[in-house]
């Protein structure tokens, strides 16, 4: 029975996508994601799981997401979970320090050329990695998790916007929280890659433009995807943003804007932490996993976005609760495969020719597997007619 499954795969494997090889083991890049704990599971984190995906479409689900389902069974062996939920008092204190550091840094480069080492290097170095955690920060209150009062986290918000230097935390509200009912849901989740992206960045020099460029599709690609209608938080994050903007250079000069700018471009572009954006959701390893966790050192600056699969699972515990999440219920979370870099997750997606634009779950939304059901009930009550 074994050896009729093995060559039945073999027939539908198109072997002219993988340069040669005659088998699925030969020639393939190296595993990319790692088990935490590969004693409670059988993938041992070395061995590929599943053969390359297809990489002229995404990978189409017809399965559930999978955090309603695990969120159900933890709440239910672990009730005790849900005395980790609620708001975090340290993430606005956090986000003053940081606001107020770029802010400070900003006027301080306001006599540097903006193409000068020092300038670029500030740019890079700490502003990049300043605005990744403003964007963070944003992502936290968002859920939020920062006050008690929803007016007081959409405020706070607004400020911690303040020096990416564009106004969005209030749109990126809508879409985030889109993002987690309806996850990979084609034309709602904004976070999926669309099909012009596919076709046009399928190979080397297109990833490299993707990941050098995230930011802006992150930023552009909503409004194609699904527009929102505007609330009065757009209208009062569009103003503030737009006074300071003009006050900074009346009283300072263009240099500091462009510093906040140029920032806010790094923190999205080919920076260390940036690597999360791809780390989250893309799929590695022939796996149909859609969320992936990384649990290394760089969560300190990311207000431990890395625990991705345990924030999808419960995104109302905070950023600091989350590592007690995992430790809480490790038979959950130590079995999933999870990614050892953030930095080497954007190198292997530009290099590795088993992951690209191509390599992310979709579900079709609910209206169409409903109208699909239903067409294929008329056709088959139809057959019977006949």
């Amino acid at each position: 029975m074994t050896t009729d499954m093995s060559s039945s795969l073999n027939h539908k494997i198109d072997y002219s996508l993988y340069g040669g090889a005659e088998t699925l083991s030969e020639g393939r890049s190296p595993r990319r994601t790692v088990v935490p704990n590969p004693s409670l599971v059988k993938d041992d984190g070395v061995s590929h799981v599943g053969p390359p995906q297809d990489p002229n479409d995404f990978l189409w689900l017809m399965t559930e997401e999978p955090h309603r389902t695990r969120r159900m069974a933890i709440m239910k062996a672990y009730p005790e979970v849900t005395k980790l939920m609620g708001h975090e008092p340290l993430t606005k204190y956090i986000v003053l320090l940081v606001v107020t550091l770029q802010i400070g840094l900003a006027v301080a480069l306001r006599n540097t050329r903006p193409l000068s080492p020092t300038f670029l290097l500030c740019a890079y170095l700490i502003g990049g990695t300043a605005n990744h955690n403003l964007f963070l920060a944003i992502h936290e209150i968002t859920h939020n998790l920062a006050f008690k009062s929803i007016t007081g986290n959409k405020m706070l918000a607004i400020f911690a916007n303040l020096p990416i230097g564009i106004p969005y935390s209030a749109a990126f509200k809508g879409y985030h929280i889109e993002h987690h009912k309806f996850i990979g849901q084609d034309g709602i989740d904004t976070d999926l890659p669309s099909r012009p992206e596919l076709i046009c960045l399928n190979n080397v020099l297109g990833k490299v433009f993707f990941a050098t460029f995230q930011i802006l599709f992150y930023a552009l690609r909503p409004g194609f995807v699904r527009s929102q209608t505007p609330t009065r938080w757009h209208f009062y994050n569009l103003v503030v943003q737009v006074l300071f903007d003009v006050a900074l250079v009346k009283t300072f000069g263009v240099k500091p804007l462009i510093y906040l700018i140029m920032s806010s471009f790094f923190a999205g572009s080919l920076h260390p932490c940036a690597g999360h954006f791809i780390a989250e959701h893309y799929l590695w390893d022939g796996l149909e996993q859609e969320t992936y966790s990384y649990y290394g050192p760089l969560n300190l600056l990311a207000y431990n976005v890395g625990y991705h699969n345990e924030h999808h699972d419960f995104p109302s515990i905070p950023w600091t609760r989350l590592p007690a999440l995992r430790a809480l219920a490790p038979e959950f979370y130590d079995t999933l495969p999870s990614h050892p870099s953030w930095p080497m997750v954007i190198v292997n997606f530009i290099r590795d020719p088993e992951v690209g634009i191509f390599a992310r779950a979709k579900r079709l939304p609910k209206e169409a597997v409903v109208s699909k059901k239903v067409a294929k009930k008329d056709a088959d009550d139809s057959d019977k007619s006949d």
